[in-house]
């Protein structure tokens, strides 16, 4: 089959989240099953230093609308994943994040960005591609490409299929009425069966609207967002499309996280030598000045801090933690706020808490292996994969039971399966007796392997779930 992968974000070039890192992998997945899968991404400053070659295979043109004509190049990823960049750097060229502006906003023209990411996709799609490649499936992920099911739905010459995957529900892209013009939709789209929502043009609606398919990225996942205390407004909309909603767990690449073969580790080790990753430990408490101790559980955190991660509960607890004794590291940036008071805390901390601003990803690599346990607090996650990171780097994690950190971290009360810690209620109660727990189990040694060792032991690939989307694009065709 060939699949084309529309997305605002590709690992390792662009990457604020998990979208980053399911479009650097899932591809190759797939093509290991012999699907065709190219990716369509914008030509984002990383991406055309990394290509400077690119060859132009098509300038495509509209007849409707203020979308311009933008360049596709099309380059070959190092794993072997086709590329096709959408070239037009008034739009692209912007250092940083892909989506806001130095002052931490969003840009004003994000509607005409994503807009014509979305564009070029669904065109890619239709009778109208003078690319003599063309899919079957138009694969569009998260809310900037969303806008491509309702192009390849109202204009002439729409062909492909399109499935819309959901990374996270609660961005929506909602935009003026005004939009609707700009990027050169009929005025038929603009109601309640349409891309409308409460007044406005919405990218995330025209996706879970118009997709022949709809998938997010876990099974506990699909089934929270049908209900209205957690499906952001879209509750009644996809319990309307429950038959076509289905939840595939993410995987993770398993060659880029592995601990043993990790270069950015101090010392790799495995299953069989857990032995080693005591060294980590001593690496990270010198790297990040805290004090060098191995009697004290080292617990670890990387995420956005943001209320949704449940980084303002840890916060609250944060004193009572450092008090069990234990030490405390986080990797993050979200809420200017909590960044602030984060820096408070280890401001205060200095032996027992650091906190790194930012995003490091080799840090982060040190962080899954140099924690002894691994906290995720969220408020609702869609799939995680840190869990899953953690888990494969024999670094227990503590997490709510949501989304798709219920479907893959299993409590430690279970004596046969456990390969973690888990808590319901969103309180900083309840995280603090998760906590505590972690930490007296850490001070068995027998039972603390055990659960290593399940964690390390469970398959995380995404062989897995490339074949259920092997099926699930089969299923659209047939």
């Amino acid at each position: 089959m060939k699949v084309l992968f529309a997305t605002s974000e590709m690992a390792p070039w662009v990457k604020t989240g998990g979208l980053g890192d399911v479009a650097g992998a899932l591809p190759a997945a797939l093509r290991a099953l012999d699907h065709d899968v190219r990716v369509l991404v914008p030509a984002y400053p990383a991406l055309s230093k990394s290509f400077p070659d690119a060859e132009e295979i098509a300038r495509p043109r509209w007849l409707n609308g203020l979308l311009p004509s933008p360049g596709l190049k099309q380059a070959t990823a190092p794993d072997g994943t086709p590329l096709l960049l959408v070239d037009y750097p008034h739009y692209y060229g912007r250092p940083g994040n892909p989506y806001l502006g130095p002052e931490g906003r969003d840009w004003l023209d994000n509607h005409l960005r994503f807009g014509l990411l979305s564009r070029v996709a669904a065109w890619l799609g239709s009778t109208s591609s003078t690319v003599d490649w063309q899919p079957d499936i138009v694969h569009c992920h998260d809310w900037q490409t969303g806008l491509a099911a309702a192009y390849l739905h109202y204009l002439p010459g729409g062909q492909a299929k399109s499935l819309f995957t959901v990374h996270n529900l609660a961005f929506q892209g909602l935009f003026d009425h005004a939009s609707l013009f700009e990027l050169g939709l009929p005025d038929a789209a603009w109601n309640i069966d349409g891309v409308e929502y409460y007044g406005y043009l919405s990218f995330l609606k025209a996706g879970l609207q118009h997709a022949d398919a709809i998938t997010t990225v876990s099974p506990t996942y699909a089934r929270e967002i049908q209900t209205d205390e957690e499906g952001m407004g879209m509750a009644g909309l996809l319990r309307h499309r429950a038959q076509d909603l289905s939840g595939i767990l993410n995987g993770i690449d398993t060659r880029e996280w592995n601990p043993a073969t990790d270069r950015h580790l101090r010392q790799t080790y495995s299953s069989r030598r857990l032995e080693h990753k005591a060294a980590n430990k001593a690496a990270l408490q010198q790297e990040l000045g805290l004090e060098q101790r191995d009697d004290l559980p080292l617990l670890g955190v990387v995420s956005r801090l943001t209320e949704q991660k449940g980084l303002d509960l840890l916060l609250e607890v944060a004193p009572q933690l450092l008090k069990l004794p234990a030490q405390l590291v986080v990797l993050g940036s979200g809420s200017h706020e909590l960044e602030h008071a984060w820096k408070a805390l280890a401001h205060k901390h200095k032996a027992q808490c650091a906190v790194v601003i930012g995003f490091d990803e080799a840090l982060a690599h040190r962080i899954e292996a140099g924690a002894d346990i691994f906290l995720m607090p969220s408020r609702f996650e869609p799939c995680g994969l840190n869990q899953l990171y953690s888990l494969r780097y024999g670094t227990p994690p503590v997490v709510r039971a949501t989304g798709g950190l219920a479907d893959t971290v299993i409590d430690a009360t279970d004596a046969r399966r456990g390969n973690g810690f888990v808590f319901g209620p969103a309180t900083a109660e309840a995280l603090l007796q998760a906590v505590h727990r972690a930490t007296l189990a850490w001070r068995d040694p027998v039972l603390w392997r055990k659960l290593q060792r399940r964690g390390m032991a469970r398959d995380s690939s995404w062989q897995d779930a490339a074949g259920h989307y092997a099926e699930l694009y089969q299923k659209l065709l047939s």
